[in-house]
This record gives structure tokens, C-alpha cells and sequence, in this order.
């Protein structure tokens, strides 16, 4: 049976804004991982895992893969606190 997580990922850090952080992904894990003695990498026959599809909606993505009977788990983006600071602040003390 074919395991796939579906979430938001996470914006660039070299990016402040939060334009483009809306899209649901949903990505298969590997089945059979396996370790390459040469270099140490891990590596896989399953191609699912090359495989990265968006959603613009998580509701989109949870019948999507309902319809195509994967089993998925669903990891919820956690709300970003944001703590309104004044320029004068650095200087109040």
C-alpha cells in the first residue's frame, strides 16, 4: 500500500514574505529505502518517491488521495505568532 504525507512547506529562509506559502503538497515515502555502500546515500527502487504533487487546497489533496485509495498522513501547519514591535521600542527601556 502506497504511504504519502501531505502538508505545507516550510518558505525559503532567505525569503521574509509569505506570498506563494498556500500550496498543499503531497509526497510519497520511501517503501524500501536502501543504502549505497559507496557513498552512504540512501536510495530507493520506488519511483513514487521522485513524485511531488500541489494542491491548491488541503481538502483537494486529502480526496485526491482518498480517490486513489493512499494512505496518508496529514501534517497541520502550525500558526506563526506575530508580535508587533515599534521602532521606538528599541530605544524605551
Amino acid at each position: 500500500m502506497k504511504k504519502a504525507i501531505i502538508y505545507i512547506p516550510n518558505k525559503n529562509p532567505m525569503q521574509s514574505g509569505l506570498a506563494k506559502n498556500n500550496k498543499w503538497i503531497l509526497e510519497f515515502k520511501t517503501q524500501d529505502p536502501t543504502k549505497n555502500p559507496l557513498m552512504g546515500w540512501e536510495s530507493s527502487n520506488d519511483t513514487l518517491t521522485e513524485l511531488r504533487l500541489e494542491f491548491s487546497s488541503k481538502e483537494l489533496a486529502i480526496n485526491y488521495a482518498n480517490k486513489k485509495k493512499i494512505d496518508y498522513e496529514l501534517i497541520e501547519p502550525r500558526k506563526r505568532k506575530i508580535v508587533k514591535k515599534s521602532y521606538a521600542d528599541n530605544f524605551i527601556k
